[in-house]
C-alpha cells in the first residue's frame, strides 16, 4: 500500500517536473543596448511649500 502512493506520487512529480520544462517560456535575449535614456515627460512638477500640520488632540 505504502510502495503504491509513493509510486504514484513518484511518478506524478517526474511528469510535473517535465512538464515544467518542456512548457516554460524561452525568451530571446536582446543584446543590443540603447544607450539613450527614455525621457516619459519634460514637465517639472514642484511640491507646495510645507504647512504646518493641524493639532489633533493626541
Amino acid at each position: 500500500m505504502i510502495y503504491t502512493i509513493t509510486l504514484i506520487l513518484t511518478f506524478l512529480v517526474v511528469i510535473n517536473f517535465l512538464l515544467l520544462v518542456f512548457s516554460c517560456n524561452k525568451t530571446k535575449i536582446n543584446k543590443k543596448i540603447d544607450k539613450k535614456p527614455i525621457v516619459l515627460s519634460t514637465k517639472v512638477t514642484s511640491l507646495p511649500a510645507s504647512q504646518e500640520l493641524a493639532p489633533t488632540g493626541s
